[in-house]
């Protein structure tokens, strides 16, 4: 009995994840002119502050294996060398190529609303990465901005495996111009 509600569970909690990655891109591009990495130009507000991960930066090129899941290997345990809490790749907008040196940052609201939490940089491959502490309560909504504006995610995240569901294929990769 306990190992059917178990494998039950299971199921359940694999079918939730599947789910809530089939979105086909939850990134959409909004004008940014001044791109100072806060708000929108339709009614977002600029917050200062936040916290820079430490982690990836713009120009640091010891990362590999863009574009898979980070997760797979650095993960407690794992077999990549250090511990992530946020990890991904950030791509051109067709998605064929990573955008080097992009700004990730982390908002409590949508499109640049709400508190501004998080800020990290990706690297000269574009991946990103930082081993945190992240707090992911409520959500955190990520904007990128790489050299000609800033794209939104539409929903929440409540982990930071990026390419566990920016695949390309389900989901649209993380891109910025």
């Amino acid at each position: 009995m306990n190992f059917k509600l178990k494998t039950s569970f299971t199921a359940i909690l694999l079918l939730i994840l599947i789910q809530s990655c089939t979105v086909p891109n939850p990134y959409q591009q909004i004008d940014n002119t001044n791109n100072n990495g806060g708000g929108t130009q339709t009614g977002g507000t600029t917050t200062p502050g936040g916290i820079t991960l430490s982690g990836s930066s713009a120009g640091s090129n010891n990362s590999h294996k863009m574009g898979q899941n980070c997760m797979n290997c650095h993960y407690p345990g794992g077999s990549g060398e250090k511990v992530w809490q946020i990890g991904g790749t950030v791509y051109n907008q067709e998605g064929t190529t990573p955008t080097p040196n992009a700004i990730i940052k982390f908002y409590t609201g949508p499109n640049g609303t709400g508190t501004l939490k998080y800020t990290l940089s990706a690297d000269a491959k574009g991946n990103l990465y930082s081993k945190g502490p992240v707090d992911f309560t409520g959500g955190l909504f990520p904007a990128v901005s790489g050299s000609t504006g800033t794209n939104y995610m539409s929903s929440s995240i409540s982990t930071g495996a990026c390419n566990s569901c920016h695949t390309g294929t389900t989901t649209g990769r993380i891109w910025t111009n």
